[in-house]
């Protein structure tokens, strides 16, 4: 069985694929400070509970955008499966990616590593968005090619941000508000981060491919993408196994005998 880990800034995903199917998954709060051992302990009970155990991973590809959580996703591996894990973004690492940009080497292998899960389930021309600590819209060709993207901050992110520079407006949950138009400062804020996001992500998506010149197949992922589910125009489907699926086809592309 192969364990394959997403570590993103704020939360870590990790799935167990056996010979021809996924079998569980399962997510936590992103630490850098958990060690193999703390990884072990937690991963361990929750194996269980689907009648498996840690002796049964016989691989592990990583993908990660926090640098300190790597050696110890190392350990994890080395210690409890017996195996030296594939990381994504190593140079040895071959993701096999036509990349067509003017810098290249600046993509985040996490972005690239999703393009290859959207062209892998989807055919044509894709639009990926990737709903997390940012929000990426990434352009996938008909070949599976990266051909550039945007970058904005993630709506949890703005949240964050309106509360801590605003003395008086507190923290809140993020939620599809009833209206529009607030009728008190939480369901103000409400409705003005989640439209904000959904007209954020329409009218991008509607200058992208008046840009780009043809129809693209647009897809949402990521840890919030669901909240956008009903409420976006734009968005054609909403899946959240893009990552995984991209970390197997890069772990097949680099299988160590």
């Amino acid at each position: 069985m192969l364990l394959v880990i997403d570590v993103g800034n704020t939360n870590t995903g990790f799935a167990v694929h056996g010979e021809t199917d996924w079998i569980a998954r399962w997510r936590s709060l992103t630490d850098s400070t958990r060690t193999a051992d703390d990884y072990a302990v937690w991963l361990g009970t929750l194996m269980r509970m689907e009648g498996l155990e840690l002796s049964h991973i016989m691989a592990g590809i990583v993908s990660s955008v926090v640098p300190q959580a790597k050696f110890n996703f190392r350990n994890l591996s080395r210690r409890y499966f017996d195996a030296e894990p594939v990381f994504v973004g190593d140079p040895e690492t071959k993701i096999g990616v036509p990349i067509r940009i003017r810098r290249p080497e600046q993509v985040g292998a996490d972005r690239l590593v999703t393009a290859i899960g959207a062209h892998q389930l989807y055919q044509g021309p894709k639009l990926v968005i990737d709903s997390g600590t940012a929000t990426t819209f990434d352009v996938v060709g008909p070949d599976g090619g990266f051909e550039g993207g945007i970058i904005s901050p993630g709506i949890n992110l703005s949240m964050r941000a309106l509360h801590d520079a605003a003395a008086q407006l507190p923290r809140i949950a993020i939620q599809q508000p009833n209206q529009v138009i607030g009728q008190d400062t939480v369901s103000a804020m409400q409705s003005g981060v989640f439209w904000g996001y959904v007209d954020l992500i329409d009218g991008l998506v509607r200058r992208v491919k008046a840009e780009y010149g043809q129809d693209l197949k647009v897809i949402a992922t990521g840890g919030v993408a669901s909240l956008f589910e009903g409420a976006s125009e734009t968005i054609d489907h909403f899946d959240q196994s893009l990552m995984e699926v991209g970390l197997l086809e890069v772990y097949r592309r680099n299988k160590r005998d």
